[in-house]
């Protein structure tokens, strides 16, 4: 299953990477890229739609918002180069689901294990906040990419944004759900009906993070509970 997972996830992220379908998008990510932060002036920028990055046959799946302009849209890799990276790089690390607690660039050896990191908007959107309608032109990329990781048992959901995109996913492939939709917070936790689970963590923005509204206690103590669960449902 992972051989055949693994060519089409290379296969679809291919295809996202040369994605041109929101005008918006597409001028403001390369625009950045062009300009750049002043502490990264002598570095190439991606400046391109990114795709999810892991292990193919993960077992948990991390669903994020968007590429940040000068992390993934930066380094071409899910989280990486940012400070909501070190974020969630390290709790991953601690868990159990990366090699290093470091992640700064697409080439530095980074590997997740049984774990896979994904955003329902694959292109750095202005303020953090995508349209409706490009939220709907990326629908079928995370579609696609979930389809294919057919040995998730754990869903992973960092901030409302991605829950709310990973539910109506849910709500077409699977014929029943949970009524009503519970409310997001902060270590929440949904049975899904067909034995999976979904579990929920406010995002390691920087807002969150430097508020103290999300603290890493707080971010490990999701992590290991989604570890708990992969062991109890193998």
């Amino acid at each position: 299953m992972s051989g055949g997972a693994a060519d089409g996830l290379a296969e679809l992220s291919a295809a996202i990477i040369e994605c041109r379908r929101c005008p918006r998008l597409v001028t403001w990510r390369e625009q950045v890229a062009d300009i750049k932060r002043a502490a990264y002036r002598e570095e190439d920028y991606w400046g391109r739609p990114v795709p999810g990055f892991g292990d193919p046959a993960a077992r948990l799946i991390v669903v994020g918002l968007a590429p940040g302009a000068h992390g993934a849209n930066r380094t071409g890799r899910m989280f990486t180069g940012d400070r909501s990276g070190d974020w969630l790089f390290r709790s991953m690390h601690r868990a159990g689901f990366a090699e290093s607690p470091v992640s700064v660039d697409r080439d530095d050896g980074q590997r997740l294990r049984d774990a896979w990191i994904t955003a329902p908007v694959r292109c750095a959107p202005p303020d953090n906040r995508p349209t409706t309608e490009e939220r709907d032109n990326c629908a079928g990329w995370l579609e696609a990419e979930l389809d294919l990781l057919g040995a998730v048992v754990v869903y992973l959901c960092l901030g409302r944004y991605g829950y709310l995109a990973l539910w109506r996913y849910l709500q077409r492939r699977l014929e029943v759900m949970p009524r009503p939709r519970p409310r997001f917070g902060h270590g929440a936790e949904v049975e899904l009906l067909d034995g999976r689970l979904l579990l929920m963590s406010y995002h390691p923005s920087q807002q969150n993070t430097f508020t103290g509204r999300l603290t890493a206690a707080m971010l490990d103590a999701v992590f290991l509970r989604a570890r708990r669960a992969i062991e109890l449902r193998r």
